[in-house]
C-alpha cells in the first residue's frame, strides 16, 4: 500500500473513531476526559488539509495534456459541473476528480423535475430523463473495475433533501469509502496511462465485466442515481490510475463536443435526446 493510500484509509478511520465515540458517548460515560475525544477529529482535521494540498501540488506536478476521447452518451445533455469552468471542478482534488463533469439528460417531451423549495421531498429516479440512459465506452480499453450492486436511490432535489444529503448522507458515505461516493461505477483502462470512470450507474445495468475488452461506442452500463449523487446522472472523469484513491484527474475533451460549460445543451451522437 502506498503512503498515499494508508494516510486516506487513516484519514477516514479517524472521522469513524471520532463518530462512533460521539455517539458512544450519548449513551454511556466515556472512561477519559471530554477534550481527549476530539483528538481524532483534530488529527482528521489535520490529515485532510494535508492531503487535499498535496493533492493538488500532484495535479500540477504531473500537468498531463489533454486527452480527447468520444463523448459517454448520445443525445441531449447540458453540464454541470464542469471544468471548463474552474478546477478543480468538484472542489476538490479528491478521488481524481480534478477535471470531472456532471451530465443530465435533457428531452423536451419528459423534462427535469424542476429543484422543489419543499414539497415533493424525493422523486424516484425513473422520473428524470436520464435513469437508464446508456453509457459508451469513450474508447477503445479494458475493463478494470466495474460494480453494480449498489441501490438507486430518491432525489435530493429539494431543500430539505440537499440539506440532509450535506450534513448526514455524505459524511457517511465519505467515511465508508471511495465506492459509497461513486456508487456503482465502472474504470476503463484506455491506455497510455490514462483511465476513465463512470459513476452512479444503475443498479443492475452492466453489461461488461473487469477483465473484458471494449471497443469505442460500445454500450458499457447505463446512468443512474447511486452514491453520492442529487438526482440520476453521469459523472465522468479521465484519471492517471485505476484507485480512486490515490488517482490524479487528467484533462479530457469530448470529439466533436469539446468540454460543455455549466449549463450548456450538447448533442452528442445522431440521436437528439434519449427515451426511455
Amino acid at each position: 500500500m502506498s503512503s498515499r493510500k494508508t494516510a486516506v484509509v487513516l484519514h477516514r478511520t479517524l472521522w469513524l473513531v471520532f463518530v462512533v465515540q460521539a455517539i458512544a458517548s450519548v449513551l454511556v460515560d466515556l472512561p477519559y476526559p471530554y477534550a481527549v475525544g476530539w483528538l481524532p477529529a483534530i488529527a482528521a482535521a489535520a490529515l485532510g488539509i494535508t492531503l487535499a494540498r498535496t493533492a493538488g501540488g500532484r495535479v500540477r506536478a504531473a500537468a498531463r495534456a489533454t486527452v480527447e476521447v468520444d463523448p459517454p452518451v448520445t443525445g441531449a445533455w447540458s453540464a454541470l459541473n464542469s471544468p471548463a469552468d474552474r478546477t478543480p471542478s468538484h472542489g476538490t482534488h479528491q478521488l481524481g476528480q480534478t477535471y470531472a463533469i456532471d451530465i443530465v439528460a435533457e428531452d423536451e417531451a419528459r423534462p427535469r423535475p424542476p429543484f422543489a423549495r419543499l414539497w415533493p421531498v424525493f422523486r424516484r429516479s425513473e422520473d428524470f430523463p436520464a435513469f437508464g440512459a446508456p453509457l459508451l465506452a469513450v474508447a477503445d480499453g479494458t475493463v478494470v473495475h466495474a460494480e453494480d450492486g449498489q441501490r438507486d436511490h430518491l432525489s435530493r432535489n429539494s431543500l430539505p433533501a440537499l440539506a440532509y444529503l450535506m450534513l448526514v448522507e455524505s459524511t457517511v458515505r465519505a467515511l465508508s469509502g471511495a465506492r459509497r461516493v461513486t456508487g456503482n461505477h465502472l474504470v476503463l483502462d484506455l491506455g497510455d496511462g490514462t483511465y476513465a470512470m463512470y459513476a452512479h450507474l444503475q443498479r443492475g445495468s452492466l453489461g461488461v465485466r473487469a477483465g473484458e475488452r471494449v471497443v469505442a461506442g460500445q454500450e458499457l452500463a447505463r446512468c443512474g442515481n447511486s452514491g453520492n449523487s442529487t438526482e440520476p446522472h453521469v459523472h465522468f472523469q479521465l484519471m492517471d490510475g485505476p484507485d480512486l484513491d490515490t488517482a490524479r484527474g487528467v484533462p479530457f475533451t469530448w470529439r466533436g463536443v469539446g468540454v460543455p460549460r455549466n449549463g450548456e445543451t450538447f448533442v452528442a451522437g445522431r440521436d437528439s435526446a434519449y427515451s426511455a
